[in-house]
């Protein structure tokens, strides 16, 4: 899933703010907040971030759950229950940093839910009653009927939705970027770029299209492809407690989409 060094963009896109990302800086994220937090005796703020994660993150526990076997309305009310129950406040304890990636504690959480409250749920309503989190069950379902069929584990399809979303996030990010600058027209026209190869978006066509010359389009296209890169380090840093991992989940969640 590579392309000249650049993870393949995906097709669809997942709506992101705008923040900027600053190459080689590690910054305060939404996961290190959580992991800094480490007591619940002051952890309002790690509570938000963590609340923010979960809502952008829910499709991958979603596939998870549909994935184990459970039906669309049980695995609705599943994901919403684990939610709930992950946002409360004594939840954020657990979060230390032996487990770093936001992703791996997640699953970790969901297996450990799965495992043990599954029939204590059965009995009673799932999340009481509480949606905590923006679920479209309708586009939940269309996009999990798109999922192959039987060739991936349930941790598979965690692993491989949770890298096509941080992958859809960056490039909603880069649109949002180009809109801002007036550039939204040259971005529609370069973004074929982060996919596929130069005989697939001949260079030539690309400088018809847009007026310029061919040569400013492979300069175009390679500052693209290098924010491109930026941002995807951004968002995975939102989801590690540390720069040095940023380099590792990278190489995983590109083997994920391997």
């Amino acid at each position: 899933m590579l392309e000249n060094g650049v993870p393949a963009a995906p097709d669809s896109t997942a709506s992101r703010s705008s923040r900027s990302a600053t190459p080689g800086h590690f910054v305060t994220t939404r996961w290190t907040q959580v992991v800094a937090a480490g007591r619940p005796s002051d952890s309002t703020h790690a509570h938000t971030a963590l609340e923010q994660l979960c809502r952008t993150y829910w499709y991958p526990i979603y596939a998870f759950v549909r994935r184990q076997g459970h039906a669309p309305h049980d695995a609705q009310d599943l994901t919403q229950a684990f939610f709930a129950r992950l946002l409360e406040r004594n939840a954020l304890g657990a979060a230390d940093r032996q487990r770093g990636r936001f992703r791996s504690f997640l699953l970790a959480a969901l297996k450990n839910f799965l495992r043990d409250e599954w029939d204590k749920l059965r009995a009673q309503k799932r999340g009481g009653g509480q949606n905590l989190i923006s679920l479209d069950a309708g586009d939940a379902e269309s996009r999990y009927a798109l999922e192959p069929a039987d060739t991936l584990t349930a941790d598979r399809i965690f692993e491989r939705r949770w890298a096509m979303l941080l992958l859809d996030r960056a490039v909603e990010r880069l649109r949002a970027e180009h809109a801002a600058t007036g550039k939204l027209a040259q971005f529609d026209a370069l973004k074929a770029s982060l996919a596929g190869s130069r005989e697939s978006q001949p260079y030539s066509a690309l400088a018809t299209q847009l007026g310029l010359s061919e040569g400013a389009v492979k300069v175009a296209v390679h500052r693209l492809r290098q924010r491109y890169r930026e941002v995807i380090r951004a968002e995975i840093a939102e989801t590690v407690a540390g720069e040095a991992e940023v380099e590792a989940e990278l190489k995983h969640l590109m083997a994920a989409l391997a």
